[in-house]
C-alpha cells in the first residue's frame, strides 16, 4: 500500500485477521488485492440482511450496528462493531453466504472492502492469516449461540439477568458497571424503554440487585440465575 494508506495499514495491523503480520507482509499481502476504501454517512445502509458477500469488509473508522428486524417489524441490535473488526466473516463463504442482519453506520464510517477471492488467496499464501481466520470462525460461532440462548428468554428480567450476570463473570465481580443505558438496553432487548426501567426499578425492590448510577450491585445470585429458566 502507498504511502497515502499508513493508517489504514496501521488499523489492519491490529485487525483479528491479520494479528501477528508485520507491515512489510501484510502490505504485500494487500498489494494489487484490488481492496478499496469505502466511506459511509450516518445512517447509511451499509449492507442489506440477505445480500450476497462478495467483499470482505474490514471496519477502519468509525462504528455501525447490526439489526435484525422480526416478523412483526421490531428491530432487534445484535451487536456494535467497531474497528478494527471484520463485518460477517463467518458469512463470507458457504452455500448461504449473505448477511444475517441489517448494517447500518452509527456515525461516519470508513471501511476496506477486500474482494472474496483476493482475501481467499491471502489465506493460501499466508498460513497466519488462515488460522486468524479459523480462530474468528470459531469466536463468532461461540458469540452467535450464547446470543439465540440470550434472545430466547422471554422476560425482560431474564435478559437483564443474564446481561448482568455475564458482566459479573467478565469482571470477576458483584459490582459491576452497566456499559449501556436504558435506552441502548431496551435496543439491544428489542423492547421499550419505559419496560426495561420498570424491570430495574422491580429487580431493586424485590432485592436481586442494587443500582448505584450506572454501578449495579448483584444481591441475590440465585434468584438472578432462577429468572433464566
Amino acid at each position: 500500500m502507498d504511502k497515502t494508506d499508513e493508517k489504514t495499514l496501521s488499523v489492519l495491523q491490529s485487525c483479528p485477521l491479520f494479528l501477528g503480520l508485520r507491515e512489510d507482509d501484510l502490505s504485500a499481502l494487500l498489494g494489487g488485492s484490488a481492496c478499496r476504501l469505502k466511506r459511509f454517512s450516518k445512517g447509511d445502509l451499509v449492507a442489506r440482511a440477505g445480500d450476497e458477500l462478495f467483499f470482505l469488509h474490514i471496519m477502519i473508522e468509525g462504528s455501525v450496528k447490526g439489526e435484525m428486524i422480526d416478523f412483526a417489524g421490531k428491530v432487534i441490535k445484535i451487536e456494535d462493531i467497531v474497528p478494527p473488526r471484520p463485518l460477517a466473516p463467518a458469512f463470507l463463504f458457504g452455500k448461504q453466504n449473505r448477511y444475517p442482519v441489517n448494517i447500518t453506520a452509527s456515525e461516519e464510517v470508513e471501511i476496506l472492502s477486500i474482494p472474496r477471492d483476493a482475501f481467499l488467496k491471502m489465506m493460501q499464501n499466508n498460513e497466519l492469516v488462515l488460522r486468524n481466520f479459523v480462530d474468528i470462525l470459531s469466536s463468532r460461532g461461540q458469540f452467535l449461540s450464547n446470543k439465540i440462548k440470550f434472545l430466547s428468554f422471554t422476560s425482560i428480567k431474564g435478559k437483564l439477568s443474564q446481561y448482568l450476570l455475564d458482566l459479573s463473570r467478565k469482571n470477576s465481580s458483584d459490582r459491576v458497571i452497566m456499559p449501556l443505558s436504558q435506552s441502548q438496553l431496551s435496543e439491544l432487548f428489542g423492547v421499550a424503554r419505559p419496560s426495561v426501567g420498570r424491570a430495574i426499578s422491580e429487580m431493586n425492590h424485590d432485592g436481586l440487585i442494587r443500582t448505584e448510577g450506572k454501578q449495579v450491585v448483584l444481591l441475590d445470585r440465585a434468584k438472578l440465575s432462577a429468572l433464566l429458566k
